[in-house]
């Protein structure tokens, strides 16, 4: 049976489980959820999800939620295309960087915190600018030191993985949040050889059929 993906097409978590589905070479129909219509807190899809979120993977007879979660389900029940290298300290450090966005920054960047910013703390959209950029810089510089450490080719390890899948969504919403990459090499040239693939390129959210924007976006 073909999985079913419920997401939302700008959804970083979302975008997260299409990227690691296509690098597995894995079949699942999209449905999209409107996060901006909270259509992700009806009470027909929290009765599935009570985290009223997304993504939401249909599989094998259950509904399995929350991103992380997820794609460790997916590397345990479709090992034959590994997300993690067979090294333990190479597994060691894609956690390492991984989790740090995971948590680290996109906890505190995440949709609910920036709603609840603006309401009803009462922030202006300048103001949660400069907050999401915050976190940005706070989380990506160190990464970027561990991959002047680690890294030299394309990816952070002989090819894309767990790191990239978590990576790619985060650098999409950065730059909508206009971030400045300057000083950041070592992820713009992972995220430009991510980009040339096209298990990334069919994950990005300007070819989702949820994208208002679908045609001007690339």
């Amino acid at each position: 049976m073909t999985m079913k993906l419920y997401g939302y097409f700008r959804s970083s978590t979302t975008y997260r489980l299409r990227i690691a589905l296509n690098l597995k070479g894995l079949d699942y129909d999209y449905i999209p959820v409107n996060l901006v219509k909270s259509e992700q807190k009806d009470p027909a899809f929290t009765s599935r999800n009570p985290f009223g979120s997304v993504p939401l993977l249909e599989a094998d007879g259950h509904d399995r939620v929350q991103s992380m979660a997820l794609l460790e389900w997916l590397e345990e029940a479709y090992p034959q295309i590994p997300l993690l290298p067979g090294k333990i300290e190479e597994r060691y450090l894609v956690r390492e960087l991984a989790y740090a966005i995971a948590t680290e920054l996109h906890a505190p960047n995440n949709l609910p915190v920036l709603k609840y910013l603006a309401d009803p703390l009462g922030h202006s959209q300048e103001e949660i600018g400069t907050w999401y950029r915050h976190w940005l810089e706070r989380t990506f510089t160190p990464i970027e030191a561990r991959l002047a450490q680690h890294s030299a080719g394309d990816f952070l390890f002989d090819g894309p993985g767990l790191f990239e899948v978590l990576l790619l969504p985060q650098v999409y919403n950065a730059q909508r949040f206009a971030f400045d990459f300057a000083d950041l090499p070592h992820i713009r040239r992972i995220e430009a050889a991510c980009l040339a693939l096209e298990p990334f390129q069919r994950a990005h959210p300007g070819n989702q059929p949820d994208n208002p924007e679908q045609d001007q976006t690339s």
